[in-house]
């Protein structure tokens, strides 16, 4: 699958690469029937007639380079036909019928889903790429050779991307790096995945992708040396042992550099472990005898041993790593694996699936049911998210490292890697989960957001009258599937709760549009929405937005949207306030967003939270130009901004300021709380803090005399919002009588 020569290749005459294709089968898989695939070939030669590529060759090449890469993947004689034809349903006047009357009802089938995969146009980015997303986990749940060819065609596409546009070649490259190199990730298929995210890289950052590969041709004679060497080093050592082994050993490749580069700030230089070792033995006690012999050799380096021999992972792959470092003080990995391991890592799960030749019906492995369960998983969560939730979730269901832990019986359970107790508790039962009241971690408690790390203990504690989950739940659950359930326990049991929640989250989201919620029930505005999303009324859809299901961001941009295509709603656009197209013009002028800060016309420089209002998302904020140390961000209630804004020596100093459309990060802030001065006041206050999973950094209390106190709490939110839910909820401890922030007068 080497894409080295492409360009020279997809110029052969077809009926060369044709013939080309037959040697390799006639080589490598001897049992296919090489007359049904050459009637393939004449088909699609046939019905794709007068069409051309866009570097000027006949499109059948394209078909033959696809069947090419299947037969290299060791896939079946019904997927090299498929792959031959997978385009003359969507380009040519071929039937369905006219390709199972010749080939079978499977392949047509395949060929069928393939194309359906890119028919249907949708309204937004993201809605397209759900629906695509959907028909593809469809298409994998029949007949995983469908999506197998669909990487395939990907992937010959994404080789000869050279001859397209600058902007599709970033298009589809952006679309390649965020679905279809996620989705050969978890069908195991690293060498495709390597592939197509080292062509992707090459289009969405073409200097990066330079520099890197620069780097290391200036360095390949070293790399190669030192390769060289430790490769006679383990071999000799293997032999002496006896142990039967082949070694290969190979850079890392572009794009796992160009992470690791962005990731830990560093320039190539700084990348240690740019080799690995690959040693591949015959059976399993093998692979621990090499371990042992490895460590021995070198010195392994604490913390980077990976056993997915004992425990595969999703996708199949099993190996034994280990990071060790030679006498030269270079650090390199080893991975140690049976010929079948191998196989299975190279090609994932076209190495396992298995097929009755001739028929419709696939032919599964004992077992091989259970592998495939995350694409049911995955349709079911689909179910309940709005589009930008379900591409959030599938690309960490699909991309994320994982984490293996255990129950208190030794079960092993797979979890995304920053998985919490509730992930853990949902992955068992969704009643599990939703009856939860506590958690222990290796024989101690723990709160809902514990990050759980390899090898835990995980015990939930349940109870028949727990209150169900809290909403802050679903900013510590991890895994998609916990949030889907999560979320279909509120849509079911707190409908009207939901419809409040909703509206009041919608208002607010229309205000920073300029509109009002007057516009959100307007039916010229709301009628097409209401289709699109598959609701019946408003009230729907505000228990939608209360419950998760959807965001009220989506909903107001869309009611914007709407009313924006209709020429006689000016004054509707008119309602937009100067401060939200400002916002717009902000974002537009400035640079990529800093602490989730847009500053205006400025990019990338210092920005730093101010101690005496400690702003959170959803403040209303300014910044203020110190000297020396960047844009300090000052709520504009601030108490201490008003007098600083009063100083003639401080005008010119102040620039508008903006929260970023999308935040992750939590923020530090503080509140005060005054309250009668009592027994077990901080206590209370610790108690309600502790329920709400809040992230407290500090708390502090002092008696102020007459029988008062004031107790100053700093903590980590996320919104203003979860802020001044957390203070309604310490208003209302006995005592308290007011609950304010710093910075307010």
């Amino acid at each position: 699958m080497d894409n080295q020569g492409e360009k020279k290749n997809s110029l052969l005459d077809p009926d060369e690469m044709f013939q080309a294709l037959i040697k390799k089968i006639g080589e490598n898989c001897p049992g296919m029937n090489l007359e049904r695939i050459r009637d393939a070939y004449e088909m699609a030669k046939s019905a794709h007639s007068g069409q051309l590529r866009k570097d000027g060759s006949p499109y059948v090449t394209h078909c033959v380079a696809a069947a090419d890469i299947t037969v290299d993947m060791g896939m079946d004689e019904d997927s090299v036909v498929s792959a031959l034809l997978h385009d003359v349903i969507e380009d040519t006047k071929l039937t369905h019928a006219d390709i199972a009357r010749q080939f079978g009802s499977a392949v047509a089938d395949i060929v069928e889903g393939v194309t359906k995969l890119t028919r249907v146009q949708y309204t937004s980015k993201e809605d397209e790429q759900m629906e695509n997303l959907r028909k593809m986990l469809m298409a994998m749940s029949k007949d995983i050779r469908v999506i197998l060819i669909k990487i395939v065609d990907r992937l010959h596409n994404m080789r000869t991307m050279a001859y397209q546009s600058p902007e599709k070649q970033r298009s589809k490259s952006l679309e390649t790096m965020e679905i279809y190199a996620p989705i050969a990730h978890r069908l195991g298929m690293q060498r495709a995945k390597w592939e197509l995210e080292d062509l992707s890289l090459q289009y969405l950052d073409p200097a990066g992708y330079k520099e890197i590969t620069s780097s290391l041709e200036k360095k390949m004679d070293e790399l190669e040396r030192f390769m060289d060497s430790v490769k006679e080093k383990i071999q000799t050592r293997l032999d002496a042992e006896g142990v039967k082994s082949t070694i290969y050993c190979r850079i890392k490749h572009v794009y796992s550099i160009y992470r690791k580069m962005y990731a830990q700030k560093l320039d190539i230089d700084g990348i240690f472990d740019l080799c690995a070792f690959r040693v591949i033995v015959d059976n399993i006690p093998d692979c621990y005898n090499v371990l042992g012999i490895i460590h021995d050799m070198f010195n392994p380096v604490p913390g980077r041993f990976k056993d997915y021999i004992s425990t595969p992972k999703p996708n199949m792959y099993q190996s034994v790593h280990t990071t060790v470092i030679g006498s030269e003080g270079i650090p390199f990995e080893v991975q140690i694996r049976t010929w079948e391991m191998h196989y299975t890592a190279e090609y994932g799960i076209a190495a396992h699936w298995k097929y009755k030749m001739g028929s419709s019906v696939s032919a599964v492995r004992e077992g091989d049911e259970d592998k495939f369960a995350w694409v049911r998983r995955l349709l079911e969560n689909q179910q309940e998210s709005d589009a930008q939730d379900f591409l959030h979730n599938l690309k960490i269901d699909m991309f994320a490292d994982e984490v293996f832990v255990f129950s208190p019986k030794g079960d092993v359970i797979n979890l995304p890697a920053g998985a919490t107790p509730i992930d853990f508790a949902y992955n068992i039962h969704s009643d599990v989960g939703n009856s939860m009241v506590g958690a222990k971690v290796n024989g101690r408690i723990v709160t809902y957001d514990h990050v759980l790390q390899n090898g835990d203990i995980v015990e939930i504690r349940t109870s028949k009258n727990a209150p169900g989950p809290s909403r802050d739940w679903l900013n510590y659950a991890k895994s998609g599937s916990a949030r889907t359930k999560i979320k279909q326990w509120f849509k079911k049991e707190r409908r009207e709760e939901n419809v409040i929640r909703g509206r009041e989250m919608l208002e607010a989201e229309l205000k920073h549009n300029g509109l009002t919620l007057d516009d959100a029930q307007d039916p010229e505005a709301i009628a097409p929405i209401l289709k699109r999303l598959s609701f019946s009324a408003v009230e729907d859809v505000y228990a939608a937005i209360g419950y998760g299901g959807i965001t009220a961001t989506r909903v107001a941009n869309r009611i914007r949207d709407e009313l924006r295509s209709k020429p006689d709603r000016k004054t509707a656009l008119d309602k937009m306030s100067e401060a939200a197209e400002r916002r717009e013009i902000n974002a537009k002028k400035s640079g990529k967003p800093v602490h989730g800060i847009l500053v205006e016309g400025l990019s990338n420089c210092l920005v730093k939270f101010s101690r005496c209002c400690t702003p959170v998302p959803g403040d209303d904020i300014i910044g203020f130009i110190t000297r020396g140390q960047g844009v300090s961000i000052h709520r504009r209630d601030c108490s201490n901004c008003k007098q600083l804004m009063n100083q003639p020596e401080n005008q010119g100093r102040w620039v508008n300021v903006s929260w970023a459309d999308s935040i992750s990060d939590s923020y530090v802030t503080t509140v005060t709380i005054a309250s009668k001065d009592r027994s077990g006041l901080v206590m209370d206050i610790a108690t309600v803090l502790n329920s709400l999973n809040a992230k407290v950094r500090s708390l502090t209390a002092r008696d102020t005399g007459a029988g008062l106190a004031l107790t100053t709490v700093s903590l980590e939110v996320k919104s203003s919002g979860e802020l001044k839910y957390i203070m309604g909820r310490l208003s209302s401890i006995p005592g308290v009588s007011s609950v304010g922030r710093n910075g307010n007068k």
